[in-house]
């Protein structure tokens, strides 16, 4: 198990660049944890964050929205952001000596991942639900809906009120501006239909997943649309969940197979399904 700790880390300063070359501690670096694929690639740098912890929150310590960057502790969404950047950097970079180019495009695809259309435009700007999360990189042409192509899927669409019902958990929205924002973002989703995938129907659905697949843990409770994610990871020919993980406080690949772990949870009805496109890197490095 390698940790990812790199001997300079992305500093939270968005000017700040770094001098020398992203590094693991056992001398390993991103090439040898990349893929030929953008997917294999998350599997390979998801795997080198196994063991850093899960910490809550770390989007919400600014007053004012930016972009945080953070590769020592990750929420479930972060994780999947941050991996998911750190790949598609790594495979749209002309150079791969250059750290200095990595950490520019690392930027801007975190950027364009995280915030809707790719631009920080205050704290309603941010990707809060991941159904428009998925909706909108998948416009962007990063990634791509698959839950509908996969066995067992069936259509459905759900209400979602959570973040304006629960104001307490998001101090932003005592903004009466951003809890406007929010609403209408709130009201466009509820009107959008989806493919997702019931517990009853993942055992004959897993055979479709394939590593470095984005899998979204889909709510049970009303008003919300998903409660977790992580990469779909193939061991011992089942598919597992590699995640940030708040149960154990850390990044871990679930020691039951997805199927069973999500069936064991009351909270979760089933799971959505993204694949990274093939041939992305739509970015171009500025030096």
């Amino acid at each position: 198990m390698h940790k990812l700790y790199p001997i300079l880390v992305f500093s939270l300063c968005a000017h700040a660049l770094l001098a020398q070359p992203l590094k693991f501690p056992d001398g390993h670096d991103l090439t040898t944890v990349s893929g030929k694929s953008v997917a294999e690639t998350a599997v390979g740098v998801g795997q080198s964050f196994l063991g850093l912890p899960y910490v809550s929150h770390t989007l919400e310590e600014n007053q004012t929205e930016q972009l945080v960057v953070n590769l020592h502790q990750f929420d479930c969404t972060t994780f999947v952001e941050t991996i998911s950047a750190l790949s598609l950097a790594w495979h749209d970079l002309p150079d791969k000596k250059n750290n200095v180019q990595l950490e520019t495009l690392f930027r801007n695809y975190l950027t364009k991942v995280r915030y809707r259309n790719g631009q920080i435009d205050g704290y309603a700007s941010r990707l809060h639900y991941f159904s428009e999360w998925l909706l909108d990189n998948g416009r962007k042409g990063l990634l791509q809906d698959v839950t509908a192509q996969i066995a067992g899927s069936v259509t459905v669409s759900k209400p979602l009120s959570y973040m304006t019902a629960k104001t307490f958990r998001y101090p932003a929205l005592n903004n009466p501006e951003v809890f406007k924002q929010i609403a209408r973002v709130e009201t466009s989703l509820s009107h959008e239909s989806f493919a997702f995938i019931p517990k009853k129907n993942l055992r004959k659905a897993e055979a479709n997943l394939r590593n470095g697949d984005i899998v979204m843990l889909s709510a049970a409770r009303p008003g919300l649309d998903m409660k977790h994610c992580g990469f779909a990871i193939w061991q011992n020919n089942r598919v597992h969940l590699l995640h940030a993980s708040s149960d154990h406080g850390r990044v871990v690949i679930t020691s039951q197979p997805l199927t069973e772990y999500v069936t064991a949870k009351k909270t979760l009805s089933g799971i959505r399904v993204a694949r990274f496109r093939s041939g992305t890197g739509v970015l171009t490095a500025k030096k």
